[in-house]
Parts: C-alpha cells; sequence; structure tokens
C-alpha cells in the first residue's frame, strides 16, 4: 500500500526526531531500531523504507539534531547578551538534566568517535557551531575568535558531560556554574543601580 507523500515525509520526519532524542539519551548503541520505531507509534517494518540502514539513521538523526541545535543559536546571535544567555542556558542544570532535548555535542561525542558513518554529521556539526560561535559571540579579544570559540565550547560540552557524569549534586552544579561564569558573566548594568 502506497502512501501520500505527505504522510510519508511526516513519518520520516518522525522517525529522525524520536532517533535524534533517543541517541541522545541512551547513545547510539543503547537503542534499538525497534525501540525508536516503537517511539513514533510506528512498526519496525516500514522502517528501510525510510533508511537503509540502522547507521544510516543515525547519521541522519545528527544532521537532524544538528540542524534544530543551529536554528537556536542564530536566534541566539540577536545580540551579545543572548549569546552570553545561550551559554547560560547551556550551561544549566536543566540542560544537563534533559540530554534528549538537549546538545548532541555533549550527549554523542564519546559515541560519535566510535561509529564511522556519523563522524561526517557530527563534523559537520561542530564546525558549523564552531563558525557561528567565532561570528557572533562578544569576544573581549578579537585576535584569535576561533581559537577562543573552541575552548568555550569544549568547555560548554566538557561541563555538561561531567555534570551527567557526577554522582554529586553540589560538584555538578558547581561545574556548570564555573563555565557558565568564565564565558557568560552577567553584563554590567547600563544605568546606575538605584541608591
Amino acid at each position: 500500500m502506497r502512501y501520500p507523500a505527505a504522510e510519508t515525509a511526516e513519518k520520516h520526519q518522525r522517525i529522525l526526531t524520536e532517533a535524534a532524542r533517543l541517541f541522545r539519551e541512551q547513545g547510539f548503541d543503547g537503542v534499538s531500531v525497534g525501540q525508536i520505531m516503537q517511539a513514533t507509534g510506528l512498526t519496525h517494518g516500514p522502517f528501510y523504507n525510510h533508511f537503509a540502514s540502522k547507521q544510516a539513521l543515525m547519521a541522519a538523526s545528527t544532521l537532524h539534531g544538528s540542524e534544530h541545535s543551529r536554528a537556536a543559536l542564530d536566534a541566539a546571535t540577536a545580540s551579545p547578551e543572548a549569546m552570553r544567555q545561550y551559554v547560560r542556558d547551556y550551561a544549566s542544570a536543566a540542560h544537563r538534566d534533559a540530554p534528549g532535548n538537549g546538545c548532541l555535542l555533549a550527549a554523542l561525542a564519546g559515541d560519535a568517535r566510535k561509529q564511522p558513518a556519523v563522524r561526517p554529521a557530527f563534523t559537520f556539526h561542530l564546525t558549523s557551531i564552531l563558525a557561528k560561535l567565532t561570528t557572533h559571540f562578544p569576544w573581549q579579544k578579537k585576535r584569535k575568535p576561533r581559537q577562543e570559540a573552541i575552548v568555550m565550547l569544549s568547555a560548554m560540552v566538557g561541563a555538561v558531560a561531567l555534570a551527567r557524569a557526577v554522582d554529586d549534586a553540589a560538584l555538578s552544579d558547581e561545574i556548570l556554574a564555573a563555565v557558565s561564569t568564565k564565558f557568560a558573566p552577567m553584563a554590567p548594568p547600563t544605568t546606575a543601580p538605584p541608591a
């Protein structure tokens, strides 16, 4: 039975969205095609009408997640304060506690290195994010913005990964706060505070 093109496209997007979420939550090896299809409300059978293999889905879902992350970063480029807020939101307890809805870099960096099919999509995402941070972040030193972007992004991703890994809530919060304070300090007030 043939489905209308719009319905097929909607199912394809559902599969990508659920796969991206589940992979960020459980890792590439931690979730099966059957679990992904169940999460979409579809049976396992039609999977191969959409993707040639789980590896193809992993790569496509990485690009899908990248698209959403890049859109969120684009929205944050409106102002220097919006960029600082982006960093504060990234290095937050809310992000730490919701890997399925968070950054694929922090969730999947360790897994991506073991998945050759995913590495090109992961690399594309990383270079895209670095380019946006290099161009739009309000760097105090303009000499080496790309180098500073690499350092900042590495600290942000590492902070979230470490904050998720420890079993000490206070330490987890401390890690996030240190990175947020370092890279997105509160902007000084533009007017004198009331007396």
